[in-house]
């Protein structure tokens, strides 16, 4: 090809592939060491001439290479890089098109359909090496940095199993430790340590998505999790069955971060998840979640009421913990007795009894609340309605004059009833006891510094449920910034804000449960009598700057 473009003569060619191979090296890395041609020369001839196309490796970031992709003896013999995955595809780098049968070595290798793109053999050879020693980073090399001076506080000391494995290994201890901070100055709500074949990644949940932050050495998986299982007061001799524990972060005298961490026995190893449990969000208030004013008074006039079952419901993460302990801080005052029984306890709360559920030994949300009712309360939160029995004890507590919290898993506030009546609750008893159901969602918030408005047709806002009234011009519509910012890490979005449908169940509303009456009679009458579904009370949020309309339509139905 070369010679045919008048780039080399045939003598010259002949040459430098014979010097080729007597080195045992390319033909394309000898071209570019004899300088009859550069190397960006002969990647746009090739480029050209076989149709792939032509990156250049100074634009790429290496955090984001997969590390692991291509075996380090294939990268180094066959000059090969893996730069991306997507789907079934690995995109890879290469000086030299016209070795095909490095291609079908790699792609035996990887097990996925390969798409070349050409790059500058010089750089190329740069690169390779520096993945291959990133890839094996020693451990001393991970521990480097700051020292950390932080404390693990075990919650169950008594509890503490024998430990038979010795985790002395201060980087890996330095490393955790790093990747805790990091998640909680990010405000990570929960860290995912994975373990697959042939890689091992760390992703945090930020603002209810899973974004990978780091890929660590396959070799040292065993370690964090039989470091994260030592700390967290759970058995590090036993992989083969899932683990719960829980342990304290202390940061300071006056800040402590606790997690909730569950293990998962996979093929390849241990996943581990931890939950960032924040005391601090429970003091935030009620007007920081996100109510409308209208909402607020119906909530709060509920929760003060002397007995009665006030719900939350809504799927797991979206924010119904936060919400009840709201309610319990308010409620939480020197005369009242406050009992809770949850599976585990998420948020420490001073002056209220908190009772975790061990269904192994026999306390279940049943038997924690027959207890209950022999201390004197006068409110009780039950971590979640499961079964007839905790419901039916409830909803007696609620009768005979308690305040009763908890929380479904349903998707709306009406469609509470039918699950109530569907686990074997009478109409009745559920028409005497509920007084008001409220379902949530937690939807991204616009990063203030970068989002920007944007002009949606008029149709497409009338499909998402905005009225032809709301269309008065009086609003402007915001949208995410493409790439975001340096405050939202390029994400568009920065926190989240709360969702409500809040719910009071009026006189009308009892007599349709009376009647057996579905969840849409309800949701017709609680229409009629002006509460606001989750669709509606998202588009208010649109309305008010707060979030962009595909993230409403995201995490509501219409």
């Amino acid at each position: 090809m070369l010679v045919q473009e008048k780039l080399l003569s045939e003598n010259e060619a002949e040459s430098i592939q014979a010097q080729a191979n007597t080195q045992s090296i390319p033909f394309v890395t000898q071209l570019v060491q004899s300088r009859k041609l550069s190397a960006i020369e002969i990647a746009q001839s090739a480029a050209t001439a076989f149709g792939f196309p032509l990156l250049d490796l100074n634009s790429v970031n290496p955090e984001y290479l997969p590390q692991k992709a291509i075996d380090a003896k294939l990268m180094q013999n066959y000059r090969v890089m893996a730069l991306q995955s997507r789907g079934n595809t690995l995109f890879i780098a290469l000086s030299d098109p016209t070795n095909l049968h490095a291609l079908d070595d790699v792609q035996f290798q990887v097990g996925m359909a390969l798409s070349p793109v050409v790059v500058e053999d010089d750089k190329l050879g740069k690169w390779i090496n520096k993945v291959i020693d990133d890839s094996d980073t020693t451990l001393k090399s991970l521990g480097t940095g700051d020292d950390l001076d932080l404390d693990f506080e075990k919650e169950d000391k008594a509890a503490e199993p024998e430990q038979t494995t010795e985790i002395d290994d201060a980087p890996v201890v330095k490393y955790i430790q790093k990747t805790l901070l990091d998640a909680i100055n990010m405000g990570a709500s929960d860290l995912h340590f994975e373990p697959y074949e042939k890689y091992y990644r760390i992703r945090y949940r930020i603002d209810g998505e899973l974004r990978e932050i780091a890929r660590p050495p396959l070799a040292i998986k065993d370690k964090i999790a039989s470091r994260i299982k030592v700390i967290s007061s759970m058995d590090i001799s036993e992989k083969r069955v899932p683990q719960d524990g829980r342990m304290k972060l202390v940061l300071s005298k006056n800040r402590a971060i606790d997690f909730r961490v569950s293990t998962l026995p996979t093929l390849q190893g241990e996943k581990i998840v931890m939950r960032i449990l924040d005391p601090s969000s429970a003091t935030l208030g009620i007007d920081a979640l996100g109510y409308e004013p209208e909402q607020r008074e119906a909530l709060l006039s509920a929760v003060q009421r002397p007995y009665g079952m006030v719900l939350v419901t809504g799927p797991t993460g979206s924010g119904k913990t936060v919400s009840l302990y709201t309610c319990l801080n308010i409620l939480n005052q020197p005369g009242v007795n406050i009992s809770t029984a949850e599976d585990p306890a998420e948020i420490n709360l001073p002056g209220v009894n908190q009772v975790n559920v061990n269904e192994k030994a026999g306390l279940t949300f049943a038997a924690a609340l027959k207890a209950f009712l022999r201390q004197d309360p006068d409110v009780i939160m039950v971590g979640e309605i499961r079964d007839l029995e905790t419901a039916d004890i409830a909803i007696k507590a609620a009768q005979t004059g308690h305040m009763v919290l908890s929380t479904l898993h349903t998707n709306d506030a009406p469609g509470t009833l039918s699950r109530l009546m569907n686990m074997g609750v009478a109409p009745f008893n559920i028409a005497s006891s509920v007084i008001l159901i409220t379902a949530q969602r937690l939807a991204r918030r616009l990063c203030k510094i970068c989002k920007h408005p944007v002009d949606i047709p008029k149709e497409a806002l009338l499909r998402a449920g905005f009225k032809e009234e709301d269309l008065d011009g009086s609003w402007q519509l915001y949208g995410p910034k493409e790439g975001g910012c340096d405050a939202c890490n390029g994400s568009g979005y920065k926190g989240r804000v709360g969702i409500y449908q809040v719910m009071p169940i009026t006189d009308e509303m009892s007599r349709i449960i009376m009647r057996n009456g579905t969840a849409h009679d309800i949701s017709d009458q609680a229409r009629r009598e002006g509460v606001k579904d989750l669709r509606q009370s998202g588009l208010l949020k649109v309305k008010q700057g707060l979030t962009s309309l595909e993230e409403i339509e995201a995490c509501t139905n219409e």
